[in-house]
Protein backbone atom coordinates (compact mmCIF):
# COMPACT_ATOMS: atom_id res chain seq x y z
CA UNK A 1 0.00 0.00 0.00
CA UNK A 2 2.76 2.49 0.89
CA UNK A 3 2.61 6.20 1.73
CA UNK A 4 -0.53 8.14 0.90
CA UNK A 5 -1.01 11.89 1.46
CA UNK A 6 -4.55 13.19 1.91
CA UNK A 7 -5.41 16.89 1.89
CA UNK A 8 -7.18 18.05 5.06
CA UNK A 9 -10.10 20.46 5.04
CA UNK A 10 -12.18 22.59 7.38
CA UNK A 11 -14.00 19.46 8.61
CA UNK A 12 -10.68 18.18 9.98
CA UNK A 13 -10.24 21.10 12.37
CA UNK A 14 -10.38 19.14 15.63
CA UNK A 15 -8.01 16.49 14.34
CA UNK A 16 -5.59 19.13 13.04
CA UNK A 17 -5.58 20.73 16.48
CA UNK A 18 -4.83 17.37 18.13
CA UNK A 19 -1.92 16.83 15.74
CA UNK A 20 -0.69 20.41 16.25
CA UNK A 21 -0.60 19.89 20.02
CA UNK A 22 1.21 16.56 19.51
CA UNK A 23 3.79 18.32 17.34
CA UNK A 24 4.32 21.00 19.97
CA UNK A 25 4.72 18.42 22.74
CA UNK A 26 6.98 16.07 20.80
CA UNK A 27 9.16 18.51 18.87
CA UNK A 28 9.42 21.56 21.08
CA UNK A 29 8.80 20.91 24.75
CA UNK A 30 6.25 19.59 27.17
CA UNK A 31 3.52 22.18 27.66
CA UNK A 32 2.17 22.78 31.13
CA UNK A 33 -1.62 22.26 31.07
CA UNK A 34 -2.19 25.91 32.03
CA UNK A 35 -0.37 26.95 28.82
CA UNK A 36 -1.68 24.19 26.55
CA UNK A 37 -5.38 25.12 26.59
CA UNK A 38 -4.91 28.83 25.72
CA UNK A 39 -2.50 27.81 22.94
CA UNK A 40 -5.00 25.24 21.68
CA UNK A 41 -7.71 27.93 21.53
CA UNK A 42 -5.44 30.31 19.58
CA UNK A 43 -4.64 27.50 17.14
CA UNK A 44 -8.36 26.83 16.64
CA UNK A 45 -8.85 30.52 15.81
CA UNK A 46 -5.95 30.41 13.37
CA UNK A 47 -7.23 27.32 11.56
CA UNK A 48 -10.81 28.62 11.37
CA UNK A 49 -9.68 31.90 9.84
CA UNK A 50 -7.11 30.51 7.42
CA UNK A 51 -9.13 27.56 6.14
CA UNK A 52 -12.08 29.82 5.35
CA UNK A 53 -9.86 32.34 3.57
CA UNK A 54 -7.84 29.67 1.75
CA UNK A 55 -4.67 30.80 3.50
CA UNK A 56 -3.68 27.41 4.89
CA UNK A 57 -3.26 23.98 3.35
CA UNK A 58 -2.87 20.91 5.52
CA UNK A 59 -2.52 17.19 4.94
CA UNK A 60 -2.27 13.89 6.71
CA UNK A 61 0.17 11.12 5.88
CA UNK A 62 -0.81 7.46 5.94
CA UNK A 63 1.48 4.46 5.81
CA UNK A 64 -0.27 1.24 4.89
CA UNK A 65 -3.59 2.78 5.95
CA UNK A 66 -2.36 4.07 9.34
CA UNK A 67 -2.31 7.86 9.93
CA UNK A 68 1.29 8.54 10.93
CA UNK A 69 2.06 12.15 10.04
CA UNK A 70 0.86 15.55 9.04
CA UNK A 71 1.97 18.81 7.52
CA UNK A 72 0.75 22.27 6.81
CA UNK A 73 1.54 25.32 4.76
CA UNK A 74 0.53 28.89 5.47
CA UNK A 75 0.19 31.04 2.34
CA UNK A 76 1.56 34.53 2.76
CA UNK A 77 2.69 37.64 0.96
CA UNK A 78 5.98 39.43 1.33
CA UNK A 79 7.52 42.36 -0.43
CA UNK A 80 8.49 41.42 -4.00
CA UNK A 81 12.16 40.62 -4.51
CA UNK A 82 14.37 39.38 -7.37
CA UNK A 83 13.84 35.75 -6.33
CA UNK A 84 10.12 36.29 -5.69
CA UNK A 85 8.70 38.95 -8.04
CA UNK A 86 5.06 38.25 -7.11
CA UNK A 87 5.67 38.45 -3.38
CA UNK A 88 3.58 35.30 -2.89
CA UNK A 89 5.24 32.80 -0.60
CA UNK A 90 4.44 29.94 1.71
CA UNK A 91 5.63 28.87 5.11
CA UNK A 92 5.85 25.15 5.88
CA UNK A 93 4.83 24.14 9.36
CA UNK A 94 4.01 21.03 11.38
CA UNK A 95 5.92 18.67 9.11
CA UNK A 96 5.71 15.76 11.47
CA UNK A 97 5.95 12.00 11.53
CA UNK A 98 5.21 10.04 14.67
CA UNK A 99 8.47 8.73 16.18
CA UNK A 100 7.83 5.03 15.44
CA UNK A 101 7.46 5.79 11.71
CA UNK A 102 10.41 8.10 11.09
CA UNK A 103 13.00 7.25 8.47
CA UNK A 104 10.47 5.79 6.02
CA UNK A 105 10.11 8.74 3.65
CA UNK A 106 6.91 10.10 5.17
CA UNK A 107 8.25 13.60 5.90
CA UNK A 108 9.62 13.88 2.37
CA UNK A 109 6.26 12.81 0.93
CA UNK A 110 4.45 15.44 3.02
CA UNK A 111 6.87 18.20 1.97
CA UNK A 112 6.65 17.16 -1.70
CA UNK A 113 2.83 17.24 -1.54
CA UNK A 114 2.81 20.71 0.03
CA UNK A 115 5.36 22.10 -2.44
CA UNK A 116 3.23 20.76 -5.31
CA UNK A 117 0.25 22.59 -3.78
CA UNK A 118 2.33 25.78 -3.61
CA UNK A 119 3.34 25.44 -7.24
CA UNK A 120 -0.32 25.06 -8.26
CA UNK A 121 -0.87 28.49 -6.72
CA UNK A 122 2.09 30.02 -8.59
CA UNK A 123 4.10 30.36 -5.35
CA UNK A 124 7.83 30.37 -6.02
CA UNK A 125 9.30 30.79 -2.52
CA UNK A 126 8.79 28.49 0.45
CA UNK A 127 10.18 29.08 3.93
CA UNK A 128 10.43 26.96 7.03
CA UNK A 129 12.04 26.86 10.42
CA UNK A 130 13.88 23.61 10.95
CA UNK A 131 15.05 21.98 14.12
CA UNK A 132 18.80 21.56 14.10
CA UNK A 133 18.55 17.81 13.53
CA UNK A 134 16.27 18.35 10.50
CA UNK A 135 18.47 20.78 8.54
CA UNK A 136 20.23 17.98 6.64
CA UNK A 137 16.85 16.48 5.65
CA UNK A 138 15.63 19.81 4.23
CA UNK A 139 18.92 20.47 2.44
CA UNK A 140 18.42 17.17 0.59
CA UNK A 141 15.04 18.51 -0.55
CA UNK A 142 16.70 21.64 -1.98
CA UNK A 143 16.21 24.15 0.84
CA UNK A 144 18.98 26.66 1.44
CA UNK A 145 19.99 27.43 5.02
CA UNK A 146 19.60 31.06 6.04
CA UNK A 147 19.99 32.81 9.39
CA UNK A 148 17.36 31.15 11.59
CA UNK A 149 15.30 29.56 8.81
CA UNK A 150 15.54 27.94 5.40
CA UNK A 151 14.03 28.73 2.02
CA UNK A 152 13.36 27.01 -1.26
CA UNK A 153 12.95 29.04 -4.46
CA UNK A 154 11.81 27.59 -7.74
CA UNK A 155 10.33 28.75 -11.00
CA UNK A 156 6.87 27.85 -12.20
CA UNK A 157 7.94 28.35 -15.78
CA UNK A 158 9.25 25.29 -17.57
CA UNK A 159 12.51 25.64 -19.44
CA UNK A 160 12.56 24.11 -22.88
Amino acid sequence: MGIEIIKAGPGDLEELIRWRMEVLRDVFAPLPEKDAEPLRKRNIGYYKETFISGGHIACFAFLDGVKVGCGGMCLQREMPSPDNPSGQCAYLMNIYTRPDYRGRGIGGAVVSFLIAEARKRQITKVYLEAAENAVRFYRKLGFEPLEGYMKLCFSNTKKT
